[in-house]
C-alpha cells in the first residue's frame, strides 16, 4: 500500500503530507488516521510508547473520547529526504467543559511507501478560557481560508 506523497520530500510534497495529516486527525476517525502509519509504526506520544496500527487506533479512540470538540492545525517546520518535522496546536475541552490548547512538535520518519514508521511527539497543555479559543470552524477539515499557526501568532 502506498500513501503519496512519497519520499524523498520536496517543500511542496512535505507541505502536502502535513496538510493530509492535519485533515485526517481533524476527522477524529481513528481507523482513517491509523492507515497513514506502517503496520509496525512506533510512536512516542508524551510519555506513552506505542507500536503498531492497532495500538495507534486504540490510543486515538481513547484520546477523542476525552478531548471533545478537538480541532488541530499543523505547520511544516523542516524536512529532508524521508523525514518531516512539524509544529502544531490543537484545542479541545474535557467533560467538565474546561478548554485547553495543546502545543507541540512532532518528528516523522516515513518508509518508501509514504507510510509513517516513526512518530515522536512532545506536547504541552495549557488551560484556556472558552473566550480565548481561536479555532471556530465546524468539526472536520480546517477551511483553506482559516489562519494557520504563524498567522495566529502561535
Amino acid at each position: 500500500m502506498q500513501r503519496p506523497p512519497l519520499p524523498p520530500f520536496t517543500e511542496d510534497t512535505a507541505m502536502q503530507k502535513v496538510r493530509l495529516a492535519e485533515d485526517a486527525w481533524n476527522s477524529r476517525d481513528p481507523a482513517r488516521v491509523a492507515l497513514a502509519y506502517s503496520p509496525d509504526s512506533r510512536w512516542r506520544n508524551r510519555a506513552e510508547f506505542l507500536q503498531g496500527r492497532e495500538a495507534i487506533e486504540a490510543f486515538l479512540a481513547r484520546k477523542w473520547q476525552r478531548e471533545l470538540e478537538y480541532r488541530l492545525i499543523k505547520e511544516l517546520w523542516a524536512f529532508r529526504d524521508n523525514r518531516i518535522a512539524v509544529r502544531f496546536a490543537y484545542e479541545f475541552h474535557d467533560d467538565s467543559g474546561q478548554w485547553f490548547r495543546s502545543y507541540g512538535n512532532e518528528n516523522w520518519e516515513f518508509d518508501e511507501n509514504g507510510l509513517m514508521r516513526l512518530r515522536i511527539a512532545s506536547i504541552n497543555d495549557a488551560p484556556i478560557r472558552e473566550a480565548d479559543r481561536k479555532y471556530h470552524w465546524p468539526q472536520g477539515r480546517r477551511p483553506d481560508d482559516h489562519p494557520g499557526l504563524s498567522e495566529l501568532g502561535f
